[in-house]
């Protein structure tokens, strides 16, 4: 271990280190002048008594404050100790930083979200996902109506995105049975509807399956309520439930005019509220924008918190537009739409991907109704949000994702440049952040 990594800001452990140094320098130094002075007094000896036992109990405190320090990391998760971790102290060094990290709440729900947050975890410990609670479709739907519980499968993905598990354990939450009465269940579901059972209330519920985890960061549902979506299409026709909205579209061929809430007067939940108002980010999407980001804005104490923020606000849009609710859409109609349902300009920036897709897997989409959101930078300009752009394409077993490095680093460097770089307290970290972003794209590389 080099004695440099321990001289670096934000360990916390130095101080204990030289306050153990400063007492073995008492006992020594009372030892010596005992043993070699030949002449004795009662205040010769009270003193040199006192300098020891004073070096004594010096060093008793800088160990059992140097111990508590490394291990109030491990016990919160910031710190992971096993025979092939990295170094003790560049551990704690980063563990520490992390926790000083910036603090970003992303807000939305399916796969989109979960794939933000598992690029963003390490860079800050500091995330809150506020999740969308209003799916009724598959296993979700089935264990809403069977159980009475809120939907489990976006808030199971966000906690496994941000979870520090082996791949094993993630492949058994991920699993779904092919027979029987759980056909295309998911164990994770069930697992979540199971710490339900044994909490006061779902939001209990999550924070023990997080815990469980060892997750970095919180994921919240941003109600506790049981909401129902619902759309009003252009048509005047409308349509109840998630999972039909874009169904009744694409065989009305009318498109989303827009969407609500019942009942419309839902509370969120308070952890959601605080985490908006301390943020330095929020981060809306990606995912699909009538059903999972949206939604989460239909709540009134999200978006009165969002508008009251000074934080930096950012809009993730989606790579590839989606059959019955964005179809034709540009990044300005994705942005115009939000503003459309939160009544304000609640954007700063939105960013976009630049990548390309290649022409056989763009045909490919588009035989399912489906192309490339544009970039129109013109349209984003006349709504004043600022666009930054990045290839973040990533196919997935023939499919468009996000990449969740790439992503992750553009959304990071936003925040450095134009949050922490204002924010004099935040100086270390934005050092710390500016090295990590190199390293990373060496790594890529």
């Amino acid at each position: 271990m080099k004695i440099v990594d321990w001289l670096r800001p934000g360990i916390k452990v130095k101080r204990w280190i030289l306050l153990g140094l400063m007492g073995i320098l008492f006992i020594t130094f009372g030892v010596l002048e005992f043993v070699n002075r030949r002449f004795y007094s009662i205040y010769y000896i009270s003193f040199y008594l006192f300098l020891m036992i004073s070096g004594l109990f010096i060093l008793y405190i800088s160990v059992v404050q140097g111990m508590r320090s490394i291990i109030a990391l491990v016990n919160k998760g910031y710190l992971n100790v096993s025979l092939d971790s990295r170094k003790l102290e560049n551990l704690i060094y980063e563990k520490r930083l992390l926790v000083k990290g910036p603090k970003i709440v992303a807000i939305g729900g399916g796969t989109g979200l979960s794939t933000m947050l598992r690029g963003l975890k390490y860079y800050t410990s500091n995330i809150t996902a506020v999740v969308t609670v209003a799916d009724d479709g598959g296993g979700s739907g089935d264990l809403r109506d069977d159980l009475g519980i809120l939907p489990p499968g976006d808030i199971r993905n966000c906690i496994l995105a941000l979870a520090d598990t082996e791949p094993l354990m993630e492949d058994l939450l991920q699993y779904r049975f092919q027979e029987g009465r759980l056909k295309n269940q998911s164990f994770g579901n069930l697992f979540l509807a199971a710490m339900d059972g044994i909490s006061n209330n779902f939001e209990e519920a999550v924070q023990k399956m997080s815990s469980v985890l060892a997750v970095t960061g919180r994921v919240v549902p941003v109600t506790l309520e049981n909401i129902v979506l619902k759309a009003r299409l252009k048509n005047g026709n409308i349509v109840e439930g998630e999972s039909n909205i874009p169904l009744a579209a694409i065989e009305s061929g009318s498109g989303i005019d827009r969407v609500f809430i019942e009942p419309r007067s839902a509370k969120a939940v308070k952890e959601a509220v605080d985490a908006i108002r301390e943020a330095d980010a929020i981060i809306l999407g990606p995912g699909s924008l009538y059903t999972s980001v949206i939604p989460n804005l239909l709540i009134k104490d999200i978006i009165n918190s969002i508008n009251k923020s000074d934080a930096i606000k950012l809009y993730v849009s989606n790579i590839m537009t989606q059959r019955g609710e964005t179809d034709g859409y540009s990044v300005a109609d994705h942005v115009e739409a939000i503003f459309r349902h939160s009544s304000g300009k609640i954007i700063d920036y939105a960013v976009v991907n630049a990548g390309r897709i290649g022409e056989d897997l763009e045909k490919k989409y588009h035989d399912k109704h489906s192309q490339v959101v544009k970039n129109d930078e013109e349209d984003l300009k006349r709504l004043n949000v600022d666009i930054i752009e990045g290839d973040f394409v990533k196919i997935s077993n023939g499919l468009v994702r996000h990449n969740s490095e790439k992503l992750a680093s553009i959304l990071v460097e936003t925040i450095m440049e134009k949050k922490l770089l204002f924010d004099r307290k935040k100086i270390i970290e934005y050092f710390y952040l500016s090295e990590r972003l190199k390293q990373n794209k060496i790594d890529r590389e």
